[in-house]
């Protein structure tokens, strides 16, 4: 990819989800810088995952270790596998810096995950941070922010 289109912001936004439903985490943790992030803000308008709590900020060994126990043959905790469905509005583009190799991305989202006979429903909205690295979009950060982020939460086991 030489240049990025706005759509192209876009699409990847799609197509991340697309991975998270479809179970394929070794290609979307593909999708990481290798100082990437996953952050799941714990407070309303939180602006920093380490001198606040956090319902996830996790680096790129913490999600190495999720994809693994995910994908995993022995891990009881998902048999069998949790699913999950994104239903996203459309991403609005907030950054479009090109020749800086920057961009981030704000999307509202419904995201179902279930198991057995329990499904749980959460929505919110996922801001991406992207870069441009060799060509190629990466996450820079995924910061993804509950609406009901004060809300006791069981065990949340896949992305969002």
């Amino acid at each position: 990819m030489s240049s990025i289109a706005p759509q192209d912001l876009i699409d990847f936004v799609y197509r991340e989800a697309r991975l998270l439903d479809e179970l394929d985490y070794e290609a979307w943790l593909n999708l990481f810088t290798e100082d990437g992030r996953y952050w799941m803000p714990a407070e309303w308008r939180q602006t920093d995952p380490l001198l606040q709590s956090s319902l996830m900020y996790e680096d790129r060994l913490l999600l190495r270790v999720r994809v693994e126990r995910l994908s995993g043959a022995r891990t009881f905790s998902q048999k069998p596998k949790s699913r999950a469905q994104h239903l996203l509005q459309a991403p609005q583009i907030d950054l479009f810096e090109p020749d800086a190799g920057a961009f981030r991305t704000w999307t509202s989202f419904h995201y179902v995950e279930t198991r057995n006979d329990v499904q749980t429903l959460y929505a919110g909205w996922a801001t991406h941070d992207l870069v441009l690295l060799e060509g190629t979009l990466k996450i820079k950060l995924k910061r993804v922010d509950l609406l009901n982020f004060d809300a006791p939460h069981g065990n949340i086991q896949l992305f969002m």
